[in-house]
């Protein structure tokens, strides 16, 4: 069975790659080299991934799973910076939860309007080579990388942001009702299983009022389980502050509405507690179907069995339903109210998204770190650690004084001493990833 609606998918996020500082010199009569004028590289742009009303689904997420920040740009000549890499903005449905794929640790809950996530951070661009001058190094042929942007695995999630959850067995209304008290335009029919995504509508109470109510489709006996595709929206209803369950109440069809709410409350009840003790509102469909004494009849049989109030509606024909909309909106408008109050409304557009600023990452240096000795083979060693490393990634050792100064940073490690340690001799050649020494102690 194909679904058109995804409410869980996987993504991978990176940020930008900051850009290389510059080496570059300027003409400059009686300055050694002219004087050195490289910029700084651009910072990378960062993932953010935003709350939006205007998505419902996660499906785009099923045809495109890795999302790429721009970097940022090489530092230039006469001190130019490079220029910093956009963010990339991915917008998703209110209701996403973000998981680290690969420990199941919540990041977080993106419940509201504009609420958003740092998914990757950018690199932060490296310095260029006027930043190391100095009374003792005039002429620096010396620059700092770009930092590698954040990479990430994640797992999105939906739980549908709704007021209203509409509950109840397959084909007694529920498409039909949302049709009817909101905008939205689900599909109808006349058979079991019609409604294989969740439908959400806005309902209006008045100009001033409204909310928003799902319809909540899969609900059968065993839903807790899976049956029906249930477990995979029950969770929808966990979001929601109420709950409309709706039942036929004509029973034409051999359904016997007493059976099907206390069925569909076991399920809730075994799902959840939580999801149990929601408040809730209990709807009897199609009352246009039969004769008014069969109507007051399995009124009178439900509420005395079950110890509840039902109302009686028609969704096809609209009996009644400003009664249960009203219904609704008094379940609600105090939480609605104070969520009014709040939550502070977010003004951010995207295209300040776009430019939002973010600490970016930034190519750490151990200050003391072990060096360790692999002989490779007469005459011939290696030496490596992480903190090596560190320093490559930062520095281009192709460079004279990036050279010396990872040298002096090894030396205070104390790398004569460990080569010394390790029998390494006068002439013997040493590599540091692909470049070569003659080691002169």
């Amino acid at each position: 069975m194909q679904l058109d609606f995804l409410d869980e998918a996987n993504i991978l996020v990176k940020g930008g790659k900051g850009g290389d500082g510059a080496i570059s010199f300027r003409r400059e009569k009686y300055v050694p080299k002219g004087g050195p004028d490289g910029g700084d590289g651009g910072n990378g742009g960062s993932v953010i991934i935003r709350a939006t009303p205007n998505k419902t689904t996660l499906l785009e997420f099923k045809y495109k799973r890795k999302y790429f920040a721009e970097d940022g740009e090489n530092g230039k000549a006469k001190n130019m910076y490079g220029k910093a890499g956009e963010n990339l903005i991915i917008d998703v449905p209110l209701g996403t939860m973000i998981f680290n794929s690969e420990t199941n640790d919540l990041l977080t809950d993106l419940k509201n309007p504009g609420d958003y996530y740092i998914a990757a951070r950018g690199g932060k661009g490296g310095r260029g080579n006027s930043k190391f001058a100095n009374s003792t190094l005039q002429a620096p042929r010396i620059s700092e990388n770009g930092a590698d942007g954040e990479f990430n695995r994640l797992h999105l999630e939906l739980k549908l942001v709704a007021d209203i959850g509409i509950i109840g067995y397959p084909n007694v209304g529920k498409s039909t009702l949302i049709s009817r008290i909101s905008k939205a335009k689900p599909k109808i029919a006349n058979y079991h299983f019609t409604t294989l995504t969740p439908n959400l509508g806005v309902v209006k109470v008045d100009e001033a009022k409204s909310f928003v109510v799902a319809d909540i489709p899969g609900l059968i006996e065993g839903a807790h389980e899976g049956t029906g595709l249930g477990d995979q929206f029950l969770k929808h209803i966990e979001r929601c502050y109420g709950i409309l369950h709706l039942v036929d109440i004509s029973g034409v069809e051999g359904r016997d509405p007493i059976e099907d709410y206390k069925k569909i409350r076991e399920e809730l009840e075994k799902y959840s507690t939580t999801l149990a003790e929601k408040d809730e509102i209990i709807a009897g469909n199609k009352i246009d179907i039969i004769t008014e004494e069969e109507l007051e009849k399995n009124i009178q049989n439900f509420e005395r069995e079950l110890d509840i109030e039902i109302t009686p509606i028609s969704a096809y024909s609209n009996k009644n339903l400003d009664a249960i909309i009203m219904k609704m909106w008094n379940m609600i408008k105090d939480y609605k109210e104070d969520e009014l109050k709040n939550i502070e409304k977010i003004k951010r557009t995207y295209e300040d998204f776009k430019k939002l600023k973010v600490e970016p990452v930034v190519n750490e240096v151990y200050e003391y770190f072990n060096i360790e000795v692999t002989k490779i083979s007469d005459h011939e060693y290696e030496i490596h650690s992480e903190g090596i490393d560190l320093l490559l990634k930062k520095y281009d050792i192709s460079e004279t004084d990036s050279r010396r100064k990872i040298l002096n940073i090894l030396e205070r490690n104390g790398l004569s001493r460990t080569l010394g340690k390790a029998g390494v001799e006068e002439g013997d050649t040493i590599y540091i990833a692909d470049y070569a020494f003659d080691y002169i102690p």
